[in-house]
């Protein structure tokens, strides 16, 4: 449908005023919602992609990630009244000590792009409130965010909240940021570590599936 088309490629140029008026004339058309939806993942997939190969930045993800959520708010009402289920539900913040959040906030848009549903718990977040997050919530992975050398330790103390909470088996735990690496993370007894953004997403949809499988 050429319309979904043009949904994707001005959502990849980030024109989210054009995105706004198409999604609300597919809507008009009587095209299925997460159809539309389907529509957006398919341009935001685009962007992941040129992102992680180096052929977009920062800037161009967070125009294109705010043309997505402009779409997406007009079509969260009806996906509601038709009962579409997110491929998933995470949570996200920064760690204890650490105040840093363009990161997760990427993070946190390519997650959603995937069709995430996302908890996003700020910064400064203790290893009891990700844990007390996830349970509440019903949330299937824990993503935790570090810019510092000296916050990334915080990152094993939510693992070990997680297990003394008895919930380590139900919640998967991924780790991203500058200091941090693939070692550290099977150190730490992490589920997943994650070099960009659009990785991140991929990682959290895969172990989303595989606890709902």
């Amino acid at each position: 449908m050429s319309i979904l088309n043009d949904i994707s490629e001005n959502l990849q140029k980030g024109k989210a005023k054009i995105v706004k008026e198409l999604v609300q004339q597919a809507i008009d058309e009587g095209i299925d919602p997460q159809e539309i939806l389907g529509g957006m993942l398919s341009g935001m997939d685009v962007v992941g992609e040129k992102f992680k190969n180096g052929d977009v930045y920062i800037p161009e993800v967070l125009v294109s990630a705010r043309a997505m959520n402009q779409g997406a708010a007009l079509l969260k009402p009806l996906l509601a009244e038709a009962g579409a289920v997110a491929c998933g539900k995470v949570c996200i913040g920064t760690v204890q000590g650490d105040l840093h959040d363009i990161g997760k906030n990427i993070v946190k848009m390519m997650m959603e792009g995937k069709g995430l549903e996302v908890v996003d718990l700020g910064t400064d977040v203790s290893p009891e409130t990700f844990v007390n997050a996830a349970i509440e919530q019903n949330c299937q992975v824990i993503c935790c965010s570090a810019l510092l050398t000296t916050t990334m330790g915080v990152m094993g103390d939510v693992v070990k909240a997680a297990e003394a909470a008895g919930v380590r088996g139900k919640v998967k735990i991924m780790i991203g940021g500058a200091p941090v690496n693939e070692e550290f993370c099977r150190e730490i007894g992490a589920d997943g570590y994650s070099p960009d953004a659009a990785s991140a997403a991929d990682m959290a949809v895969e172990l989303c599936r595989a606890l709902g499988q």
